[in-house]
């Protein structure tokens, strides 16, 4: 962490199968102070998760009081299932000059992009090669049955169809190219004029050292 800059919000989203939860991943091995954000949901665990790590189980009463407490960054409503981003740890780590990493849908990017937040964030936008790759990848994940790949083969075009109102959007036909290209633009961000208040200061000390010296 640095302290004389501003954490940012960095938000992934792409349709199912395209790369952004492999992405997520290699992002954090590649900077272990990158925070993920662990999202609240009302569905049940799947086997192996654990609350706390993969998400923040909860029941549907228990969210709403936090949507309307105003606890939530961001939320949404996903096959029968709400999910949300919990609002206070996210502030803490912007605060406190730490990057905070979002693994979400265009809805939620949409929310956080119109939030208090929004000069803090950094949004990428996955691609697929090919709708076809697309329907591949979520088969041979094998997490899923074939009503739920279906479903989500449905609502991948909707996801897509969303695309430009992202900050970069990359086309996921090489993983490690891909990746490579997510932290070219993750590195840049991070010395944006705006994220780095200290400059401010340091432009004022220049100022002092050339009055003394002129």
């Amino acid at each position: 962490m640095t302290a004389n800059r501003r954490g940012l919000l960095i938000i992934l989203s792409s349709p199912s199968g395209a790369g952004k939860s492999t992405l997520a991943r290699r992002l954090r091995e590649w900077d272990a102070e990158i925070q993920f954000s662990i999202s609240a949901t009302t569905r049940p665990p799947r086997p192996g998760e654990v609350d706390g790590r993969e998400y923040h189980f909860t029941n549907e009463a228990d969210f709403k009081a936090r949507v309307n407490q105003g606890g939530m960054l961001e939320h949404a409503h996903v096959f029968g299932n709400f999910y949300g981003s919990p609002r206070p740890p996210v502030q803490a780590a912007i605060d406190a000059g730490r990057d905070v990493l979002f693994d979400i849908d265009w809805q939620g990017a949409q929310q956080i992009t119109n939030s208090a937040l929004s000069a803090n964030t950094l949004s990428i936008f996955l691609l697929p090669p090919s709708i076809r790759e697309l329907r591949n990848r979520l088969e041979a994940r094998a997490q899923d049955d074939a009503e739920t790949i279906a479903r989500r083969m449905d609502k991948s075009w909707d996801e897509i169809s969303h695309w430009g109102s992202y900050d970069y959007v990359l086309v996921n036909d090489d993983l490690d190219a891909t990746e490579a290209q997510l932290k070219t633009i993750v590195t840049a961000t991070r010395l944006r004029r705006s994220q780095q208040p200290g400059l401010t200061d340091h432009v004022r000390h220049l100022q002092s050292e050339f009055e003394e010296l002129t």
